[in-house]
């Protein structure tokens, strides 16, 4: 069977283009147009054009009528059908119809709200896109794949071709799996939907978050004419006059060189045309070497991937499969750099890295070249935004408590003095443009007076100062004030010995525990005593803020790429500077190891290692429970009864939380944490840094007289 590429593209674009000029609820809303003047629009348009092959392609076929599967997207009959009740009860008799105005406008279509995905995800509340992702959203997913592997059999070889298995009285062998054609509801969702493969043990970016208006199929492309509103991209976009001036296009927060041709500056469609042709290279090297047969591929005949006698793909390996149906998700999608394309650039690094591992490929292409993740702000795959993915109540939402900081849109929404929705916010992919930038004064920056801290100090850089943005997230999340309140609640009269528990509002018993500050919090160093955020014991005096030469964020950071060039902000000072961590300023022996040319960062590493010890050490002294920490695992702190150095593990195998606190242990853990937190504590204010963990050795009971506290 032959399939046309230019006579699908024509035939199967967005199906809701169709719908209602005024967009509803997320898109700017189109001047109101009389049905005369749209009619011959939409007649004009792909969804209307009846000679297309989307919908003539089964007129030549015994019985002539459009199947079941098919007949939802390929003929109105079918589409009516489906809305209607979910499912298309019969064939539709070929010749079928192109689409027209009822297709869409009518109260089924009206009242439709929510689609569900090949992979089983439901996405709901949608306003009238839901009509184009009835059609738009792919076959088959990452669930599909799965499932048909695993007919195959348990703990596949993934470069042997399995053995075919019965069905009936067909043998059937491992074939490929086509996306089909246009699934921008796929891309557009990205890992909520998992309509690409998503390798195990990678996490990917959800639903593409543009800005308000422009994130929905109708917000971007004209709901009759289907064509793309390339006059509303230019708003923001200066540059694009045309739709194939929106390929350029290219963020700054896309800072990374994904198809690593030593370019930053291509359009992310480039960079994804880079990776496309990388993949194909990598899977026919494998097809050769490892499956043993020529594989060729030809977008515009089915089944696409051909072996050298033009005939069918025959010798599918499981790691063969899943990385050529990522190439094709990649390439029916022409739409996907704008739709998610760091999806899109995700699933393609994981397949070349995946296709190269196989040990029994010679001809490898190194894929340490790409870059798959970009900067924290902006890696959309990264924990701080993906970790409420798999939440079983609320899946892909934030709560209200965490959302100012791990959305795009929370922080606006703070400063506008806005109440977020009980329920919280979308789980966006990093921040957006408009989380720092000021949309009503483009492209002006959000002004901001000052910053009240955890502890109830506030602290500025000046008045409107850029670098008071970073500090509303950059600031932890406890302090000393903090601190002190949980251990007040306890009334203890030993700061060595494990408070009795009390009982709170809902009669349960509560017992001290760790209080976490939370992830990189700069401004609690750079400010020091005057933010009071890691803690600060009674008696002792502590550095303000820090005297270093600059202190303000962008001073030191790239704005987008968060990157230090340490040629250009460094070296000025520190000659011949070519790595931050390497610095050694004039300073005496922190850390008290006797070497005094180490750098900053390895003089902080020094205090914290001997806080740990000391740590230990106070645990055994004090007769209660060992303990460990570890960084990457929440609450980082386990119970280590036998001292090996490990978490004690439980009946399920997961680790043992720490739970014998007593007040001293938990003020010294926090700076412990504290001071880890930071990695840029010894740059930020290493001083301030120092004190702190020099006194917390001296709580635990330490010699401090061989460090220098400054």
């Amino acid at each position: 069977m032959t399939i046309k590429k230019s006579l699908v593209l024509i035939g199967l674009l967005i199906v809701t283009a169709v719908v209602l000029a005024a967009c509803g609820g997320a898109a700017t809303p189109a001047p109101a147009v009389e049905p005369v003047a749209i009619k011959p629009i939409f007649a004009a348009s792909g969804h209307a054009d009846a000679a297309a092959e989307a919908f003539i392609h089964w007129d030549a076929e015994d019985p002539a009528e459009i199947p079941t599967n098919c007949a939802k997207c390929h003929s109105e009959a079918g589409f009516v059908d489906f809305i209607a009740d979910g499912k298309v009860d019969a064939a539709v008799a070929a010749p079928g119809t192109a689409f027209t105005c009822t297709t869409c406008h009518n109260d089924t279509a009206d009242a439709l709200s929510s689609v569900t995905f090949p992979s089983g995800a439901v996405i709901e509340n949608l306003g009238p896109e839901a009509r184009c992702m009835t059609c738009h959203q792919g076959r088959e997913s990452k669930v599909s794949l799965d499932a048909k592997l695993a007919k195959f059999g348990e703990d596949l070889d993934p470069d042997a071709m399995p053995a075919p298995y019965k069905d009936g009285d067909n043998d059937v062998k491992l074939s490929f799996s086509n996306v089909h054609y246009f699934a921008a509801g796929g891309t557009l969702y990205g890992s909520q939907v998992q309509m690409g493969y998503q390798y195990e043990g990678k996490t990917y970016d959800a639903k593409l978050q543009h800005v308000e208006g422009f994130d929905t199929c109708v917000g971007c492309h004209d709901s009759h004419s289907l064509e793309v509103k390339v006059e509303t991209c230019t708003e923001c976009h200066t540059d694009v006059v045309t739709v194939e001036d929106l390929k350029d296009i290219r963020e700054p927060s896309s800072a990374e060189d994904y198809d690593g041709d030593g370019d930053k500056t291509e359009g992310v469609a480039f960079e994804i045309a880079g990776l496309q042709e990388t993949l194909l290279a990598s899977m026919q090297a494998y097809a050769l070497e490892v499956a043993g047969a020529e594989i060729k591929y030809d977008g515009a005949v089915y089944p696409y991937f051909m072996g050298a006698d033009g005939k069918a793909y025959p010798n599918w390996t499981p790691r063969l499969l899943k990385a050529a149906y990522n190439y094709q998700v990649s390439i029916k999608d022409p739409g996907a750099f704008a739709h998610g394309g760091k999806y899109v650039i995700e699933l393609l690094v994981d397949s070349i890295e995946d296709v190269n591992a196989s040990e029994k490929l010679t001809t490898k292409f190194d894929a340490a070249v790409l870059t798959r993740n970009d900067a924290g702000h902006f890696d959309g795959s990264a924990e701080a935004w993906r970790h409420w993915d798999q939440e079983e109540e609320a899946p892909f939402v934030v709560p209200v408590a965490c959302a100012k900081c791990h959305t795009g849109t929370g922080l606006p929404m703070v400063l506008a003095g806005e109440t977020m929705p009980e329920e919280g916010l979308h789980a966006g992919n990093g921040l957006m443009c408009t989380t720092c930038h000021d949309g009503a004064n483009w492209p002006a920056r959000y002004a901001i007076k000052d910053v009240t801290m955890p502890s109830g100090m506030v602290v500025t850089f000046g008045d409107g100062d850029d670098s008071n943005l970073c500090l509303q997230c950059h600031q932890g999340r406890e302090s000393k004030a903090s601190v002190d309140k949980t251990i007040a609640a306890f009334n203890p009269t030993d700061m060595d010995a494990v408070p009795a528990p009390y009982k709170n509002d809902q009669g349960t018993d509560v017992k001290l525990g760790f209080r976490n500050i939370h992830y990189f919090p700069a401004g609690v160093t750079i400010f020091g005593t005057e933010a009071q955020g890691a803690y600060e014991f009674d008696g002792k005096t502590y550095l303000g803020m820090s005297t270093h030469a600059v202190t303000k964020c962008a001073d030191c950071h790239e704005v987008h790429a968060l990157e230090i060039d340490v040629a250009e902000k460094c070296a000025t000072c520190h000659v011949g500077a070519t790595d931050v961590t390497a610095i050694r300023m004039t300073a005496p022996d922190y850390d008290g190891d006797g070497d005094i040319t180490e750098s900053a960062s390895a003089e902080l590493d020094g205090l914290r290692a001997a806080l740990f010890t000391q740590i230990v050490a106070y645990t055994k002294a004090k007769g209660v429970d060992g303990i460990a920490y570890n960084p990457a695992a929440y609450p980082y702190w386990f119970a280590d009864k036998d001292g090996d150095g490990a978490p004690d593990k439980n009946d399920t195998g997961g680790n043992v939380s720490y739970s014998t606190w007593t007040p001293n242990l938990l003020k010294a853990a926090f700076n412990y944490q504290y001071a880890t937190k930071d990695p840029g504590a010894f740059t930020h204010n290493i001083k301030y840094v120092a004190q702190i963990l020099i006194d917390s050795i001296e709580v635990m009971g330490g010699d401090v007289t061989k460090f220098v506290r400054p």
